[in-house]
């Protein structure tokens, strides 16, 4: 199954740059979250590469779109028609690529981002309070600078053993993340042409059910 995202500056939203310390990890992530969780909306395209020892890897593409914690859409254009869309009571997760002819729906969990399929969310909401920061290295992106950072889960129950993030020095997103699951799959998720702060219409988190397939609780 193609796992979601879940999945971010305009200056105007960004807070005041300050200079940033290489080693100051936990004071890098913070500002990224600080960005983060004060966006209005994010637009970005995305590609996802999942390298799971247990079978071949797996690319897949798309836009995803955020508004608030509690909204998002990942709509995939390869696989095409692929969906995971959050729409602030329920998880939507359509992969006709491999089940056609269903749709799981999920309920969203109170007080909390749905962990399974905002990959943002996960590594973003509140990290100083979930993971150990730790600073790698800079490295240049094109005219950019970038800080990557390692995280590790400092409580119970997350469902992977290490990320590590690209934040940009300028506005503080991330344009790529790496998330090594418990399983052993590497997800790599690597985000472009970022958009921030449109306004995003109602439809795009709403999920209407393909005709002739069947909604499945979980």
């Amino acid at each position: 199954m193609t796992a979601g995202l879940v999945l971010l500056m305009s200056a105007t939203s960004t807070p005041a740059i300050r200079p940033i310390h290489a080693q100051d990890a936990k004071s890098i992530v913070g500002r990224s979250s600080t960005v983060y969780r004060s966006l209005a909306s994010l637009s970005a395209d995305f590609v996802q590469v999942i390298d799971n020892p247990m079978i071949d890897s797996a690319e897949s593409r798309g836009t995803l779109i955020q508004a608030g914690p509690s909204k998002l859409s990942m709509r995939f254009t390869d696989p095409p028609g692929e969906a995971v869309v959050i729409d602030g009571r329920y998880v939507w997760v359509y992969t006709p690529s491999t089940v056609p002819d269903q749709v799981l729906r999920l309920a969203v969990p109170s007080g909390g981002p749905v962990y399974g399929y905002n990959l943002l969310a996960w590594l973003l909401d509140r990290p100083a309070e979930r993971y150990t920061a730790n600073y790698l290295r800079q490295e240049k992106a094109g005219n950019r600078t970038l800080d990557v950072v390692e995280l590790i889960p400092a409580v119970p129950d997350l469902p992977f053993d290490r990320a590590v993030l690209w934040l940009d020095r300028e506005d503080a997103l991330p344009r790529r993340l790496e998330i090594t699951e418990k399983s052993g799959a590497l997800r790599t998720l690597a985000l472009s042409n970022l958009r921030v702060n449109r306004k995003i219409p109602d439809s795009t988190f709403k999920f209407p059910v393909p005709s002739g397939a069947r909604v499945v609780d979980q």
